[in-house]
């Protein structure tokens, strides 16, 4: 029987989030990647931003190996949601390179250290936590936020799955999924008559 190596398959979970979330900016010009497409402003570059500071802030951070990147408006005097935006100034190619930069810090820190090792969140009231809860974590959120940016795509252009070359998705061209948005259209509107 093969032990489990615990480490080794977070680590891959939180690589293929990593890489779909840097996907779903492909081929996309700066407005696209940029602009709002929910109410609360959510857009692609803006979860890159935003994953940036949480790896910088989870690996770096809490194990005493910081990392220069993005603050997390939540654990600093930025202003709310910062994080989560791209102003002007700030260039896909310094947002995506300090994302790349975050994430092989991360890697080391991840390297370095058991999973048992303990880590600190700085606060009023210090918590503590362990290398393994915090890769959980950001493998959880990296992959919540790869999650949004499905759906950011897709409203943007239309551009859906998982990766380049496997959609992961249902076979059939834009007439089919028209078809298949009104059946699932109806379904909903035959359920609240019923209900």
């Amino acid at each position: 029987m093969i032990a489990p190596d615990f480490k080794a398959d977070l680590r891959v979970f939180l690589q293929d989030a990593r890489d779909t979330l840097l996907w779903k900016l492909e081929g996309l010009p700066e407005y696209d990647i940029r602009r709002p497409m929910t109410p609360t402003g959510t857009n692609l570059l803006g979860l890159v931003k935003h994953l940036a500071g949480a790896e910088a802030f989870y690996f770096g951070t809490v194990f005493g190996r910081p990392v220069d990147g993005p603050e997390l408006w939540i654990a600093g005097d930025a202003e709310p949601n910062a994080d989560l935006w791209a102003t002007p100034d700030e260039t896909r190619e310094r947002i995506v390179g300090d994302y790349r930069r975050v994430c092989a810090h991360s890697d080391a820190t991840i390297e370095a250290l058991p999973l048992d090792a303990i880590g600190r969140i700085p606060g009023e009231r210090v918590t503590e936590l362990t290398l393994h809860r915090a890769l959980v974590h950001m493998t959880y959120e990296t992959s919540r936020h790869a999650g949004h940016a499905d759906i950011v795509r897709e409203l943007v252009d239309g551009n859906v799955g998982q990766r380049a070359g496997g959609t992961n998705m249902a076979p059939g061209d834009a007439a089919w999924w028209a078809a298949h948005r009104d059946r699932v259209e109806r379904a909903a509107k035959g359920a609240e008559r019923t209900l």
